[in-house]
């Protein structure tokens, strides 16, 4: 059986972002399944999953941004950013007040730079931080630019701050956590982390995962494999056009419709997804899916 597609699964906390992906790959019996945008495994919330063809439209969603819902306690630090590594320190943070939060959180907005947590998944001559950490070898980490679009603060119940963060890709809230503690003085820790949406994925539209049991269960939640990519513009080919495209070849008329650097999903007469063409720079790169419609 072939599947091709999205899911959007809500994860559960306490297991791994790669353990669902086994999952369902146990189900369905595929072997070319991908998500975008790890959970850490204490993190619930949206995993977008990707199925057959649909794994190769992945790389084109680090253009979208991500809403988060998480709560931070003040006067403490971890090892790993969150609540289920070792404490660092405690301190008393009785004495912070909500508009410090507020203020504190303001100097967040915007393009930042962020250090990533050590115990993470970025990699260090191939091999992942977190392994690093774990035998205690010393990471020194350079910041990244980063861009967090928007902070609310939800609730202010201390010395527990709940905040909802847009942000862009790469952010990490542990590493927010980590930096609202910082500059309030008293430190702080990412208690738990629900992700709400992923680009166009929203979690009031996602799929449990404890009520799938079959491929015929997954098959019917299945979303197309340009779902996620309405932040790319469409480009319709006529008949001449989407035959050349399914051999690797963008005609002038298509490439007259291609204004701007990003990337355009090409479509045949018939509203079919034909190939994602990345213009993001001088070099043109083509991921062709599927064939042209042919007239009956």
């Amino acid at each position: 059986m072939t599947v091709s597609g999205w899911l959007n699964i809500n994860k559960p906390a306490g297991i791994t972002s790669y353990a669902v992906i086994a999952r369902l790959k146990r189900l369905t019996g595929q072997r070319h399944i991908g998500h975008a945008g790890t959970l850490d495994p204490l993190a619930t919330g949206v995993l977008p999953v990707a199925f057959g063809q649909a794994t190769r439209t992945i790389e084109f969603l680090h253009q979208v941004s991500k809403t988060y819902l998480a709560e931070i306690e003040l006067g403490a630090e971890t090892d790993t950013l969150d609540a289920k590594g070792k404490f660092m320190f405690r301190h008393d943070a009785s004495g912070v007040s909500q508009d410090a939060v507020e203020m504190a959180l303001r100097s967040f907005i915007g393009t930042i730079r962020q250090v990533p947590p050590v115990f993470s998944a970025l990699k260090r001559n191939g091999t992942p931080l977190y392994e690093l950490a774990r035998r205690g070898e010393t990471v020194e980490l350079e910041p990244r630019m980063v861009t967090i679009h928007k902070i609310q603060l939800l609730d202010f119940n201390p010395p527990v701050v709940t905040i909802e963060v847009d942000c862009g890709s790469g952010t990490y809230i542990r590493s927010l956590a980590r930096d609202l503690g910082q500059s309030l003085g008293v430190g702080a820790y990412l208690k738990c982390l629900e992700r709400t949406r992923y680009g166009i994925f929203d979690i009031k539209d996602c799929t449990e995962l404890g009520r799938m049991d079959s491929a015929e269960e997954i098959i019917a939640d299945l979303l197309p494999a340009d779902y996620p990519l309405s932040h790319c513009p469409g480009v319709q080919a006529d008949s001449e056009s989407a035959e050349r495209i399914s051999h690797g070849v963008v005609t002038a008329e298509v490439l007259a419709q291609i204004t701007e650097k990003r990337a355009y999903c090409l479509y045949d007469r018939s509203g079919i997804l034909l190939a994602v063409i990345d213009a993001s720079s001088t070099d043109l790169r083509l991921k062709v899916f599927n064939q042209p419609a042919t007239d009956t």
